[in-house]
């Protein structure tokens, strides 16, 4: 792989009205019409999952900015006393809130696992601020009213260590096990990935931020109906529910060795409204920048300028 440049190590902080976000920012823009591309990790990686994806992307003329989600690595809230949630309405308005921090009016916003969540989500309640997405695994947003009906054996068994983290003993698996626990869900969901144990060294720093597990277990637990949102995302989790359709130009990229999410369960196409385009990569698992950098890349750069 190629060495990354100190340009990609550089940290940046910006405040929003809930959190201190930490990011980094990699090359500059070529042309002023260009939108920056925003690229969110998902759980339990951190930004290091992009620092190829951001190098081409770089070079190539594009204004890079790879942030910190809530609960991960140097992001912090900014109130003890502000509720440690994991919901999908808060990731969605964290991005936005993150634009608006930075004068950013739109943006090209690309994810996974949670920020591929993040990144629908937006798209779907603030169309205007997204100008075009990549979603690894499709349309996640997720419909929680439907939560407790059952899935597919074969499905339901990759989703054990949600069922895990419903309980006490899973929150304190978390606490006590997280690099342990977490090193094996990047192993069992990136089956034939050979750099995952080696990839997994460099982030598991950011899981000992000291909000991790509360915000995770928050997510795992209201994705199920288990336990009340943040009143304030509650407009935006209720416009959530509808499964709000996203009419930004998408290109849908599918792992086909998805440890988690069987490949025929990653597109969703019908939400996408707009131009989609679903590319589906043979060999390819859950952490699909880490995984395939240049796929993931081009990706963003065959979307519209």
């Amino acid at each position: 792989m190629t060495a990354r440049t100190e340009e990609a190590y550089e940290l940046y902080r910006v405040t929003t009205p809930v959190l201190e976000i930490a990011y980094h920012r990699t090359g500059e823009r070529r042309r002023a019409s260009d939108a920056p591309v925003i690229l969110l990790h998902g759980f339990p990686y951190d930004v290091r999952a992009y620092d190829e994806v951001a190098r081409l992307l770089a070079e190539a003329g594009r204004e890079v900015l790879t942030p910190y989600l809530r609960g991960y690595g140097p992001t912090r809230f900014l109130d003890a006393g502000t509720m440690r949630s994991g919901q999908q309405a808060a990731l969605a308005r964290d991005l936005v809130e993150f634009m608006d921090a930075l004068g950013i009016e739109r943006a090209v916003v690309a994810g996974y696992d949670w920020g591929g969540r993040a990144a629908c989500a937006a798209a779907a309640l603030w169309p205007e601020r997204v100008h075009g997405l990549v979603a690894a695994g499709g349309y996640t947003v997720q419909d929680i009213a439907r939560a407790m009906e059952p899935a597919a054996p074969e499905a339901e068994r990759g989703l054990w260590y949600q069922y895990y983290f419903h309980s006490e003993r899973g929150r304190q698996g978390l606490e006590q096990n997280r690099e342990e626990l977490c090193g094996l869900l990047w192993r069992l969901w990136s089956p034939t990935w050979a750099g995952a144990a080696e990839a997994f060294a460099a982030s598991a720093a950011s899981l000992h931020n000291p909000d991790f597990v509360d915000v995770a277990i928050h997510s795992y637990r209201h994705r199920f109906g288990l336990v009340e949102g943040d009143p304030c995302y509650r407009e935006a989790e209720d416009a959530l529910a509808g499964r709000p359709t996203v009419v930004a130009p998408t290109v849908v990229l599918v792992g086909e060795e998805n440890g988690v999410i069987p490949a025929a369960d990653q597109t969703g196409t019908e939400r996408f409204t707009g131009p989609c385009e679903v590319r589906t990569l043979p060999g390819v698992g859950h952490n699909v920048p880490q995984e395939a950098p240049g796929a993931f890349a081009a990706a963003i750069l065959g979307l519209p300028g």
